[in-house]
């Protein structure tokens, strides 16, 4: 009783805060955080001051945690840690992203942990508590984890040299970085979208392709997986086409490929034909007679499909030529006559016995073929030569050549109005007809199979004939191609020769 005024100080270790009122009260501020102070108060009138009441001490809250350090390991888990407050009973850390999601963890310790997600910026705050209350509110720290790596990589194109590969845009991640290596090279692009080609890559190689999503804060995301893509095969290199005697097509090539199957194609005006192996080598047939083709080979694999080879140009031998005609045209010489084949530009006719052969070479479509022996058997065959010097050879049938003329022709007068005809049969032939001609006709003989004379009655006498014993052929062709003599008939049993 009896204060005018009453005097509050608050004494802590490196401070010393007052306040002074009439009151029954009054407010000290400035206090510092984490601090134990020791409070006093003194009453004073005009007499002087009283002593000081018995001193209470007070806590205030705890400052805020310093030295906060966070870390992400392993990703996926975020880690925060500070140092130790002074009068700081419990700790409780904020963790909100920036999605609007907020957790938190209460604890006694100087670290709390969290679950993280990849592409989210985080925004953390620690608290200490004690029985004062709650501390200040110090620094807002933010954590932007790493961005999240692509899951979906699809390759849309695989090609010998490139592939060219998409995927669903990820959270946090503003460049891609997309690596292909084959163990020996590397090869990569970096780009904002999320897609990539892959040049300049081998063909027919196996590629450890990761895409690695960046952010400038965290840089690149290292954890993402990679996936194996293997380029399409290689172009094979045709290194051969020939053909063999039956007309087969062999294509041979060379490539370095595993595991891959072959397409060979020819194609040209008459079509397209194919052929395939897993080898190097395959074989067509069927192809048609002049013409000219183009062909190319491809490889084909799992991965896909090369780019074709480079074409060869394969011509076909010329056509056999049509309807072979052999014409004697005496007893020594034949006429050998046909139909042009496809793109045949020459043409090689022989004959051919056991006595030997006879030849010609021309870019008609017949030709003579002399020194033929008279009737023996002959097997005709003719070659068709291309422009290019590409020999078909054609075979036809056996040709029997004509049978010899007879030999010792004589003419005898029978009766009145007869004449026999005689001869001498020769090699090949036993078969004849003779012909007498006249001034005053045409008279015909035909004798029987075997025999070597002919009687023609009912002739005028007094004439001069000319007479021909010709060879008749199996199919009853008459060769008229035998010397012809004269004959004068004077006086009845003699005759003239001319």
């Amino acid at each position: 009783e009896g204060a005018f005024n009453y005097t509050v100080m608050a004494l802590s270790d490196s401070s010393e805060l007052t306040c002074s009122t009439a009151f029954s009260s009054c407010t000290i501020s400035s206090l510092q955080c984490g601090t134990e102070y020791s409070i006093s108060v003194l009453a004073s009138n005009d007499a002087g001051s009283s002593k000081s009441s018995s001193a209470v001490t007070l806590k205030t809250v705890a400052c805020a945690p310093g030295r906060v350090t966070i870390q992400e390991d392993p990703p996926g888990h975020l880690s925060v840690a500070w140092s130790n407050v002074d009068l700081g009973d419990y700790y409780v850390v904020f963790v909100k992203s920036d999605d609007g999601l907020e957790v938190h963890c209460n604890t006694s310790l100087t670290q709390c942990n969290f679950l993280s997600e990849c592409g989210f910026t985080y925004f953390i705050s620690v608290f200490a508590y004690n029985k004062a209350g709650q501390s200040p509110l110090g620094d807002i720290f933010n954590y932007t984890t790493a961005p999240c790596c692509p899951s979906d990589i699809n390759p849309v194109l695989v090609s010998s040299d490139r592939v060219q590969i998409v995927w669903s845009p990820v959270r946090g991640a503003e460049l891609y970085e997309t690596k292909a290596v084959d163990g020996y090279n590397m090869v990569e692009c970096n780009d904002t979208a999320p897609a990539c080609t892959l040049s300049a890559l081998e063909c027919d190689t196996k590629y450890n392709i990761t895409v690695y999503s960046f952010s400038e804060v965290r840089g690149s995301n290292m954890s993402c997986t990679p996936q194996f893509i293997t380029t399409a095969p290689c172009s094979p290199e045709i290194k051969n086409v020939s053909r063999d005697a039956f007309s087969m097509i062999n294509v041979h090539w060379r490539s370095t490929n595993d595991d891959a199957t072959y397409t060979v194609t020819a194609q040209g005006e008459k079509g397209l034909y194919q052929c395939s192996s897993m080898g190097e080598s395959c074989t067509m047939w069927g192809l048609p007679c002049g013409s000219v083709f183009s062909v190319t080979a491809v490889a084909e694999t799992q991965a896909g499909r090369s780019l074709p080879s480079y074409s060869v140009p394969l011509e076909t031998v010329p056509c056999c030529p049509t309807g072979l005609t052999v014409t004697q045209i005496t007893q020594s010489v034949i006429n050998v006559s046909w139909t042009i084949g496809r793109v045949a530009q020459t043409h090689v006719a022989v004959l051919k016995s056991h006595t030997g052969q006879s030849k010609c070479h021309t870019h008609q479509n017949h030709c003579l073929l002399g020194c033929i022996i008279c009737g023996i058997n002959y097997t005709v065959t003719l070659k068709a030569i291309s422009a290019t010097g590409l020999t078909a050879d054609c075979s036809y049938q056996s040709y029997f050549s004509g049978a010899c003329c007879p030999l010792g022709v004589k003419l005898y007068r029978l009766g009145p109005n007869g004449i026999r005809i005689y001869w001498q049969a020769s090699r090949g032939s036993a078969n004849y007809s003779t012909d007498l001609y006249g001034s005053k006709g045409i008279f015909t003989c035909t004798p029987n199979a075997g025999l070597s004379f002919c009687d023609v009655t009912e002739i005028p006498c007094g004439d001069v004939y000319t007479v021909m014993v010709s060879p008749v052929t199996e199919t009853g062709l008459k060769l008229t191609f035998c010397p012809k003599k004269i004959y004068s008939v004077i006086y009845r049993g003699k005759r003239n020769e001319e």
